[in-house]
């Protein structure tokens, strides 16, 4: 890997993780409390994405700044599951099942439909 590549991470995962912050602000800032909508959302539109970029069938360093880079530093798997251990813990039992279910069921849904329109393109 180029020194170009690795800085083309810290600057592309950098933006990622600001994204995320700004979507799941915005997302949450209009919805009810007590269900995490912002890292859902997040997590969905990142699914729709790495399936996208998947179906390109990008170059190696371009899959590794639009994926790992852009991405992964954009999902949050680690809030996902701090969230639904707050739901558990509060026992909030639907809202967590909802959000193990829906994350698990439409994520994967969400990555083939970008896979298959990236495969398209």
């Amino acid at each position: 890997m180029t020194m170009m590549v690795w800085v083309g991470v810290v600057l592309i995962g950098g933006a990622g993780s600001v994204l995320r912050v700004v979507v799941d602000g915005a997302i949450a800032s209009q919805t009810p409390r007590g269900f995490p909508y912002g890292t859902l959302v997040v997590n969905l539109s990142g699914s729709v994405l790495l399936g996208l970029i998947t179906g390109l069938s990008l170059s190696h360093d371009a899959a590794l700044l639009a994926g790992t880079a852009a991405v992964g530093s954009y999902t949050t798997f680690s809030t996902w599951m701090f969230e639904s251990q707050r739901l558990a813990e509060d026992r909030q039992t639907r809202d967590l099942a909802a959000n193990v279910v829906v994350s698990l069921v439409a994520g994967v849904a969400a990555a083939a439909l970008g896979r298959l329109v990236g495969s398209q393109l």
